[in-house]
């Protein structure tokens, strides 16, 4: 019988292992890269894949979103940097799409064992398709997974990372379907003091004392 397969699953929390590695834009440093940025790193499972084209395409047609949020795009597959750039210019030429940001040339896996992007019940040797949404601080806020079936949701990739960015910034929570302009929630009262000031006061919208929203 065969041992089951550990895989390294880092936490949202966790500081982001770093690694270096050959990209389409040049080798990097995973600690060095986008200083003072929040970075998206989202593994595919394989080059010249249909699934695969749609998603890029998406990261790259949306760049400026993610620009306009302080965030750097970092792609991964376990391809060769050949192999990448020859998909990068069969999509440039058959669509004018071009993914003008770093892939991850991850040949040797080694990233992608890294940060759990290899689940051998789906594959041993395709990443699945992880997002990791990765602060300034290099510290893991966010991840989603997603089988080689079934593309992302870039509208919600980009409302997600809006969210954490705007929760740092104001210290607030985002209720169910947050969108930017809707209304966030404010922390709940931490003593009796602080609820009975929560309760007498009329800034903001109260289902009750632990629960009460406001705008931006």
């Amino acid at each position: 019988m065969e041992e089951n397969v550990i895989v390294s699953m880092p936490r949202i929390g966790d500081q982001a292992p770093d690694f270096t590695a050959v990209t389409t834009t040049g080798k990097i440093k995973f600690s060095d890269f986008a200083k003072d940025k929040w970075i998206v790193m989202f593994s595919h499972p394989a080059d010249f894949t249909p699934v695969c084209t749609t998603e890029m395409s998406g990261f790259a047609i949306r760049k400026p979103e993610f620009d306009a949020l302080n965030t750097e795009l970092l792609g991964l597959s376990i391809d060769s940097v050949h192999a990448h750039l020859g998909w990068v210019n069969n999509v440039k030429k058959n669509t004018g799409v071009y993914f003008n940001f770093p892939i991850i040339a991850d040949i040797d896996m080694k990233v992608s064992k890294l940060y759990g992007m290899l689940q051998p019940n789906e594959s041993e040797t395709a990443a699945v398709r992880a997002v990791f949404f990765i602060d300034p601080a290099k510290k893991i806020r966010l991840i989603m997974y997603y089988p080689l079936n079934v593309g992302r949701n870039m509208d919600e990739i980009i409302r997600a990372l809006t969210a954490l960015q705007t929760s740092d910034k104001y210290k607030v929570a985002m209720p169910l379907d947050w969108k930017p302009g809707d209304k966030v929630i404010v922390p709940p009262p931490k003593s009796l003091a602080e609820m009975e000031d929560r309760l007498a006061d009329d800034t903001c919208e109260k289902v009750d004392f632990y629960l009460a929203k406001k705008q931006l």
